[in-house]
């Protein structure tokens, strides 16, 4: 299938609740026997080459469709770190769609094994400690790209600390497919 699909799934699910409506998933269900299957998808708004919005989902619950529209819509709409994107936004975000894999539980004994295991860009990674979690997907690599950094910000992030691994969270890797836009 195109992966274009994926991305204009989810620019017209915001388009169309920017228009007080909503996307109609029987318009598109017919491209791909994947989109009713269950998936677990990430979306991701840039806007000037900064993040705007990025919601999604780590196990997949619902057919990739729902969790494609649900994701953008709130990704635009619902993500806590921003406001509701604008109109005058949509017309210059960019969309990246990513598509995971089943996150992986890893053994490891100390923050060195864990090093040896976790592949930057590669792997998306979530960690685990009480009730308190986080992830990133392996496209952060490219801004923390050692790491210690990378793990100082996820721990940060899930409220563990600047040194998640001392406390030895759960550790799941997963991959991605991911499409975007140009521009």
């Amino acid at each position: 299938m195109s992966s274009s699909v994926y991305v204009h799934i989810a620019r017209s699910a915001i388009q169309a609740r920017l228009d007080g409506g909503h996307v109609d998933k029987n318009a598109f269900s017919p491209l791909s026997p994947a989109l009713s299957q269950p998936g677990a998808s990430f979306v991701t708004l840039n806007l000037h080459g900064r993040l705007r919005g990025c919601i999604g989902s780590l196990i997949a619950h619902r057919p990739l469709i729902d969790d494609l529209i649900a994701n953008a819509e709130a990704a635009a709409f619902r993500d806590p770190r921003f406001s509701p994107l604008s109109e005058s936004e949509f017309e210059e975000v960019r969309i990246e769609v990513s598509l995971l894999t089943p996150p992986q539980n890893v053994s490891y004994r100390d923050s060195d094994d864990l090093k040896r295991i976790v592949r930057p860009k590669i792997d998306g990674v979530i960690i685990r400690y009480g009730s308190m979690q986080a992830t990133f997907l392996p496209q952060v690599w490219e801004e923390l790209s050692d790491f210690e950094s990378f793990f100082s910000h996820l721990g940060t992030k899930a409220g563990i600390g600047s040194d998640p691994l001392s406390h030895h969270p759960e550790v799941y890797l997963y991959q991605v497919e991911k499409f975007g836009e140009e521009g």
